[in-house]
This record gives structure tokens, sequence and C-alpha cells, in this order.
């Protein structure tokens, strides 16, 4: 047996990201100025086509214990023996040095299963000894509730504790501290006699003799391995033998050399989650046929039902949420296992962590079926998780989980229908942690998670966009003041709210056109509503509408006030500037249909007035016939469609899709809208939709009632038009048709809690948006302030 120690290891010291890694070039260190963009670009696109795992000296530890089936006194990979004397950290522990202390409890578990190892085959006395010092100076960590908590370790270690007696290895343990931790052990192994059954599979090293190997073989994967665990998997061989685990184990070997990771595959995992986190900090559109390349696997995988995704929660639930949202059709039946009812007996959910929950949580919200029950259930048993963690201080309060416990409450808060992708790539920026450290079993690390290069493209990109976006609303500001919109007096000045949702969804570079289209008519349709509201006379409304049918700025036809005429010559100039700037795009005129866009609100708004001056009691269905129209949100949306790209050819404009996305954007702001405003508007003897719907009922609904009813229309219309916004066989373009969905969210965003152009949280989020650049050294002194405190 050859247990001399090799050299050219690679000496694993992981306390830095760096060492975590060797042959690869990761500076963690803050920079005092920002690498070229293209640089930091293909950096990352580098990741995407290697997975970097780091080393788990306690997996590594585990698979050196292994035994050859032919002599029970010689390891069968003794290159891990090898690895195990080579990186002992100098403090006598073994595992990744991660900075945060509460994390003790995994670095004992390796420190323990290093040790057992050297014990197994009788070497590396020197180690054992400076090791079991470390041991007995941090025992107490092993009890302290503070402390994260690997998965299963208040079975895992007793047992190593009761491992350790067997190979006549005396622990410098109190009595005291051993009785406590068994107690602990027999406590975990009673609760989980039940429905735990995946769980205590899991943890077969911390239960070794005592384990039922026929069930926990039922849980070995095609590719040999228990939950692609090398620890597992090892104890596993052990026991039974197995071919299967075997090959698993000597694969791995073959990849990593001399040693094992903590999880193996991770792959899937790891890319899906690259791609969210660089669509959390607004720059994905940078990676596009990378990103592509991933979900198309991904899809590939999932029709395969490949096991690797289908058997973890947070895999399945990303790989849903992602695909879905992107058009590839999967159907939410793939979720059925993470029900509340059945997802306690497998392993995800019997560990019900709070990262695999939020992303259960997140999953659910995008339903687009009226029969998706599946969906309302994670709903449901996920949200009354999540907020019993946040209220009852379930999550440790280190860094990792202080961002995931604030990512939930901004879940909440901002769930996906009432995302600005702006706000939110803001959000993630100032929460980036950076942080490649998770933990399961033991600690581990991938530079995939967290690779500070995604901070520095984002902050840049970030900072490169507000430049854009604030030369716009300059711009703008001098539109309203050439147009004399500032002259009108009855009007609101809503100019911030509208560029600001314009910007906050429509963010790449190229999207100017797109806009100041939408802010423009988003400034003109708020004047033309404060004119028909409160502004103008029956004549002058007569008079503007006229104005538009003739479509004349000579000023033949008359204005018979000057508040018309400055109307009539904004929307004139300001529609033929669309007209204008579409041509290159479309290669037609638009500007008729653009008129017609504008025509078509004027009229409605007319009826609207008309009803309230001869006190008309409209049916429900009739108003809101009506009232999608009145609404305005037709000469915001459909004319930036001609700006985001692809050509819309006349036959597409008049189609019933394209009608009825629009219909169901609309209808659903009408809704939310006038459950907002319905006190105000009753105080002012103005009917909308809730009183009407008051009306309808007979009496026979309280007001709270009939606005729970119409909170139920709303969602049902908007999982309708996610539906048609997601739907692959389609004669819109995706881009035309996200902008529909876009406004929904503004929409949703405006109205989650009063009337949103009277929210001063959403006028200091738009000032932040556009005036508060971000700084790279900041938003990393910021992190590490967390890290520490």
């Amino acid at each position: 047996m050859n247990l001399s120690r090799p050299t050219n290891l690679g000496c694993f010291t992981p306390s830095s990201s760096a060492s975590l890694f060797p042959g690869l070039d990761v500076d963690t260190k803050t920079k005092t100025g920002a690498l070229r963009f293209e640089d930091t670009k293909e950096r990352i696109q580098k990741l995407f086509k290697n997975v970097e795992l780091s080393v788990s000296a306690y997996d590594t530890a585990w698979v050196a214990m292994v035994p050859s089936p032919n002599s029970l006194n010689k390891p069968l990979f003794p290159e891990c023996i090898n690895w195990v004397l080579d990186h002992q950290n100098p403090d006598g522990s073994w595992g990744i040095l991660h900075d945060h202390q509460l994390v003790m409890k995994a670095t004992l578990l390796s420190t323990l299963a290093c040790v057992l190892t050297l014990k197994r085959w009788n070497i590396g006395h020197d180690h054992m000894s400076k090791a079991l010092s470390f041991i007995k100076s941090n025992i107490a960590s092993a009890t302290d509730e503070n402390q994260r908590s690997p998965v299963g370790f208040d079975i895992i270690f007793p047992g190593m504790i009761e491992y350790a007696k067997d190979l006549n290895l005396n622990l410098p343990l109190a009595s005291m501290n051993v009785d406590a931790l068994v107690q602990k052990k027999e406590l975990e192994l009673r609760s989980n006699s039940e429905g735990g059954k995946a769980y205590l599979a899991y943890v077969s090293e911390g239960i070794g003799k005592l384990q039922d190997w026929d069930m926990v073989m039922q849980y070995q994967r095609k590719n040999g391995s228990l939950f692609s665990s090398p620890s597992t998997t090892a104890v596993a061989f052990m026991h039974r033998n197995d071919d299967g685990c075997f090959n698993y184990l000597r694969s791995i070997l073959q990849k990593f050399h001399s040693s094992v990771p903590a999880i193996y595959p991770l792959d899937i995992y790891a890319r899906l989650h690259m791609v969210d986190s660089l669509q959390k900090l607004g720059i994905d559109r940078h990676f596009k046929d990378e990103i592509r390349s991933v979900l198309d696997e991904t899809y590939r995988c999932w029709m395969q039902g490949e096991e690797n995704i289908f058997l973890d929660a947070s895999t399945c639930a990303m790989a849903f949420r992602m695909l879905r949202v992107e058009g590839y059709d999967v159907s939410s039946d793939q979720l059925t296992q993470f029900s509340e009812d059945l997802f306690p007996n497998c392993l995800g959910g019997h560990l019900k962590d709070f990262g695999a929950s939020l992303e259960l949580f997140k999953a659910s919200q995008i339903i687009i079926y009226p029969d998706e029950f599946i969906l309302e259930n994670i709903n449901s048993w996920t949200s009354r998780f999540l907020n019993h963690g946040l209220s009852g201080g379930s999550v440790h309060s280190d860094r990792t989980e202080r961002l995931v416990k604030q990512e939930a409450v901004n879940a909440f808060e901002f769930p996906y229908n009432s995302t600005l992708e702006r706000l939110s790539n803001k959000r993630a920026l100032e929460s980036y942690s950076g942080d490649i450290v998770r933990i399961s079993k033991t600690t581990y690390a991938c530079l995939n998670f967290g690779h500070q290069d995604f901070l520095e493209l984002a902050v840049e990109d970030f900072n490169t966009l507000q430049c854009i976006h604030r030369k716009e609303l300059k711009e703008l500001e001098k539109w309203v003041i050439e147009n004399k919109l500032d002259k009108l007096k009855f009007a609101r000045q809503k100019l911030a709210y509208c560029y600001f949702s314009a910007a906050a969804t429509l963010t790449s570079p190229e999207l100017c056109d797109a806009r100041l289209s939408w802010a423009k008519n988003g400034v003109l349709t708020t004047v033309v509503d404060d004119f028909f509201d409160v502004g103008g006379s029956e004549e002058e409304l007569v008079n503007l509408i006229q104005l538009v049918e003739k479509w004349d700025a000579s000023g033949e036809a008359g204005y018979c006030s000057k508040e018309v005429e400055i109307i009539f010559l904004a929307l004139h100039s300001t529609i033929c500037e669309i007209g204008e700037k579409a041509l290159p795009w479309q290669g037609r005129s638009v500007t008729r249909n653009v008129i017609d866009i504008w025509l078509a609100l004027l009229e409605s708004m007319r009826k609207e007035a008309e009803w309230l001056k001869n006190k008309v009691v409209p049916s429900l269905d009739e108003y809101m016939e009506n009232g999608y129209v009145s609404f305005a949100l037709g000469p915001i949306v459909l004319p930036t469609l001609y700006f985001v790209g692809p050509k819309l050819p006349e036959e597409i404009i008049g189609n019933c899709e394209y009608q009825k996305l629009f219909k169901l954007m609309s209808t659903s702001g009408r809704l939310l809208n006038d459950t907002r405003t319905f006190d105000r508007e009753s105080s002012e003897g103005k009917l909308n939709a809730l009183s009407l719907y008051l009306i309808s009922a007979g009496g026979k609904l309280s007001k709270e009632e009939a606005t729970e009813a119409m909170k139920g229309d709303v969602d049902r219309t908007r999982r309708e038009l996610l539906r048609l916004v997601l739907q692959e066989n389609s004669t819109i373009p995706r881009a035309c048709k996200d902008l529909f969905w876009k406004m929904s969210c503004v929409v949703h965003l405006f109205y989650r809690k009063d009337d949103g152009f009277t929210s001063h949280e959403l006028m200091n989020s738009a000032k932040a948006l556009f005036e508060l650049p971000m700084v790279l050294d900041e938003l990393l002194n910021k992190r590490n302030t967390k890290e520490i405190s």
C-alpha cells in the first residue's frame, strides 16, 4: 500500500476564492479602477463552459475510508488518503477556512472525518494530534444553537463520535458534551422515524450499522450515487459493495484526481443559478447566446426526465420558472412532488430549507392556466413557511442567510406581476453577496454562484444606463416646456412618473425611441385625462376630438380655448414625431395607426363624461367595454411596439391576438384602479367598476366582498395575459408581447398600496434610479461590513 505523500497536488487553502480554485484567475480584492467591460464579459463567458467546484475535505475523508473489496486492510482509494495528509489547515482543522465563525460546525465535521480516516489506516499521528486539539478547543460550537448547522449534523457528528469509539480513538471530549450530542441524535432519529426516510438515507454515515441499507439503496440514482453525495455513496459502498456506487466514486476521482467535491454533479443547478444572477443584476442581455444554450440544454434534460433536475427542489423550481418565463412548454405537473402533502416525504421536503422554499414560491407565481392547482398549493404552503421563518427568526444571522431573508421579503413585496426590471436590478446590486460558499453537509464553493465579475460588470452597466436615462429625462423636460404643457394649470405634472415607468421596464440602451414614445404619450394621456375630468368644458372636449379627427395643425378649424390649442398641437407634433421615428424601424408609415389609437381614447373618455353629465348608470359590462380603453394605456403601449425591434405589418395590428393582449392588460389595470379610487370617486358622485359591481349584486355584497371578487377577476385576467405573452405559437413577436406584460407590472406596482400617482415611495424610487450612481467600492465595503456585523 503506497501512502507516501504526493507532490504537486495544489495546496487547498480556501481563505480566498482564488485559492479555492487553483489555476483560475480570480481576484476578489477591491479594485480601484473597473476592468474593461469586454474583458469582464469574456471572463464571465468562460464560466458558462465549466462548473468549478471546490474540494470537500469531509467527503474526501469518507471516500478515503473505503476499504478494498479484496482486503479490508487496504484502502480502495489511497490517493484520497494522500490528499487528507497534504491538506490540513495550519490550525489543525480541515475544510474551507470561511471568514464567518457561524460555519464552525461544518469545520468540526470535516476535521473529525479526516481524523477517523487517519485512525482507520493508522497513519498521520501528528496530524491527528493537532486535529484533536482543534476539536477540543471548538467543541462548544457543536451544541451552539446560534451556529449554522450543516444538513444532518445532529445525526452525523454524534455518529462519528461513536465510530471513533469503535476505532479505539479517544476523543478529548467531556462526557457531558458527548451525552448532549447523543441525546440530540436520538431525538432527531425519533422525530424522523416517519416520513423522513430519504433524509435518514442521506445521513447514513451518522447511522452506520443500524441503517436499513435496503431502504437506502432505493434512492440510488442512475449515475450510481446516493443523492449525488460522495460521502453517502462511499458509506453505502462500504456496506453493500455495490457496482453502481463504485463506478460513481471512480468517475469522480477520474475527474478530480485525488479528492471529491461535496455534491456531484451540480452542473444544471450551477448554470441556472448563474443565469438567474445575471438576470437579477440586469446584465443578461450581454450573454444571450450563452443563456439560450443553458436553457435549451435544461429543457432537453427536463423533457427527458433528468433526475438531477427533478430530485432537487431548488433546481426543479428554478428550471420551471426560467423555462416557462422564456416561453418553453413546461408543465407544472412536474412540481406535484413538492405539494404540501407530498413534499415532506422527499429529501428536500424534509429539510424544507429557506432557499429551496423561496425558489418554489417564486416558481409558483408563474401561473398561466386556470387549473394549475399544484402551483396554488405550493404558493400557499411556501408563503406560510417563509413568513414563519421571517417572523420567527429561524433564518440565521450570517451574511448569506440575511441576504436570502431579504430576497424573501422582496419576493413578497414585489411579486412577479409587480416587478420592474430596473428597480429589481438596483435591489440586487445593493444586496449582492459575492459569496461563493454554500453549506449542505459541509461547506463548499462554486465560482458560478457569486463571482465578483458579475458585480463589476453590473455596476458599470447600471451607471452607463443611468447616464443615458438622465439625458433622456432632460430631453423630455425640454419637450414639456416647448409644448407649453407646463402652462396647463389643471394638469398633473407627472413626467418623472411616466419616464420612470419607461426607463424601469425598457432598459436596453438601444430602446431610446421606445422610452421617449412611452413617456411622452404617458404625459399626454395624463393631461388629456385631467382635461376630460376637471379641466375642460363640454365644448372644449368636442373641439379637441374634432381637431384630432381632421388632423389639421394649421388652426383653420379653430381652437375654442388656449388649452385646447396647447393640447392638440402637443398631440400633433408628438404623433408626427413618432411616425417619423418609426419609419426606419417599420419600413412604413404608422402615423394613422397612432392617430386612431388616440381617437379611440378620446371617444371613450367623452362617453364617460356624457354618462356623468346625464347621470347614466351603465351596466358593469358596458362600463368595462368602454373603461378598458379609457384607462388610457393604448396611446402609451401600442405606439411603443413599433420601437422594440420587430416589424409589425398592418394585418397584425388588427388581429384578435393583438386586441386581446391590449384588452387583458387594460382590463386588469382598470379594475385595479377602480378598487383603489372607489372612495374618492364615490365622494365625487362618480361611478366605477366597484360601485357598479355592488349595484349589480343588488345589495348582497359588502364593499369588502366585492373588492375580493374583483381581485379574483384581476388575477384571472392577469394570468390569461401572461399565458398569451409566454405562448410560443403566436403571430406577434415576443419582444412586442412583453410590452403588454411590462405595462401590467407597472400598473400592479403603482396600485399595490394606493393610487400610484400619489405615492411618495415610488417617487423616491424614481429619484434614486436616476440620481444615485452605483459605486463598486461602496458596495464591496457595505458587503464586508455586513459580513462582520
